[in-house]
């Protein structure tokens, strides 16, 4: 086998590899070895090209006992760190005895470990909480409290809304988890909006008088309907308005707009664009990017007292995206929060 021919070779795999054979220079290397370590490393010395220890090890020893070794490699390109798993193999080609170095991108793999770890460690914080008031009210009641009618009915009144806590956390995880089952089957039923969001009003009507906060409905040109879920849309409109009536001011109003069908940027077709506005105390810009986060909260002790569980918009967003549409948060400190849904209509 020839330079050229093993050059070929290595230009066929998808992925970063190369050749380390005689003098323990590298002979050759694909077009992704020198994006991920430079380029001019054919002749050089191994050593000089790849430099972290671990894979040196493992060309080293592969090198030595003929046999398969495989370790970690850690990369930085664009301010992105990068993780590959290095597979090392012996080979005896024409040009005589190597190893062939596989750089195989297992980035995404493990950054879908890490959010899955940092899921479960949220979701065990976010149920210990209640968890520990509720345990620590049951032992009180039954010994120091067990015959005080008073302090009795106050625990109970407190474990209540733990319990409900609770739930309300079980009943996001189990939306969510639905949510991003069905996120690569798209909705085929036609949904009027103007009528759900009507529909979202009145369900959330007591909400709102409770909070002092009017509920107002513009529409610009009537009712349009969309291809999409209607309880999937109906979760993304309740969950953005009691958002804004939570996080509103007293006398203030909660305004859904319903924006005329027309041709849409964000969309590069026609669609309609369904705004929820609030004139809260709005939201610092450092925040927004990370709003739509998994319990990412930004006043957890607030938001807990509300009965938040951090999922909210990270439903919306996973509503949106299995509907092709697109969200947009924008807000002003001291003037409220407006988020805009742009859904496709057919």
């Amino acid at each position: 086998m020839t330079e050229a021919s093993i050059s070929a070779l290595l230009a066929a795999i998808p992925m970063p590899a190369l050749l380390v054979g005689h003098g323990e220079r590298v002979i050759a290397a694909n077009s992704l070895t020198a994006a991920l370590l430079g380029p001019a490393i054919t002749g050089r010395h191994f050593i000089t090209v790849i430099r972290q220890p671990a894979v040196l090890d493992a060309v080293e020893n592969c090198l030595g006992d003929h046999q398969v070794h495989k370790t970690q490699y850690l990369a930085s390109r664009g301010g992105q760190e990068e993780n590959f798993e290095v597979t090392c193999t012996y080979v005896d080609t024409a040009l005589g005895q190597g190893a062939v170095v596989v750089f195989h991108d297992i980035t995404e793999l493990t950054q879908a470990e890490q959010m899955r770890r940092d899921f479960v460690a949220n979701v065990s914080h976010e149920l210990r909480t209640p968890l520990t008031a509720l345990i620590g009210f049951i032992e009180t009641l039954l010994g120091p409290a067990k015959d005080d009618e008073a302090v009795r009915a106050r625990f109970l009144g407190i474990m209540a809304n733990e319990a409900g806590r609770m739930e309300r956390l079980v009943r996001d995880l189990l939306s969510l988890s639905q949510v991003e089952g069905e996120a690569r089957v798209r909705p085929t039923e036609r949904v009027e909006i103007l009528g759900l969001m009507e529909s979202v009003r009145n369900a959330l009507a007591p909400l709102a008088r409770d909070a002092d906060v009017e509920l107002e409905i513009t529409a610009e040109d009537g009712p349009v309907e969309v291809k999409g879920d209607s309880d999937q849309l109906r979760q993304v409109l309740t969950n953005l308005v009691e958002n804004a009536i939570k996080y509103g001011r007293a006398g203030k109003r909660v305004e859904m707009t319903l924006s005329a069908v027309a041709q849409m940027s964000e969309l590069q077709g026609q669609g309609v664009a369904v705004t929820v506005r609030d004139h809260g105390a709005g939201i610092d810009e450092i925040h927004i990017p990370r709003l739509t986060e998994r319990f990412y909260r930004v006043d957890s002790h607030r938001s807990r007292e509300m009965g938040g569980t951090g999922l909210g918009l990270a439903i919306v967003k996973h509503i949106v995206n299995r509907h092709r549409g697109r969200m947009r948060i924008s807000s002003v400190l001291g003037e409220g929060t407006s988020i805009r849904i742009v859904l496709p209509l057919g």
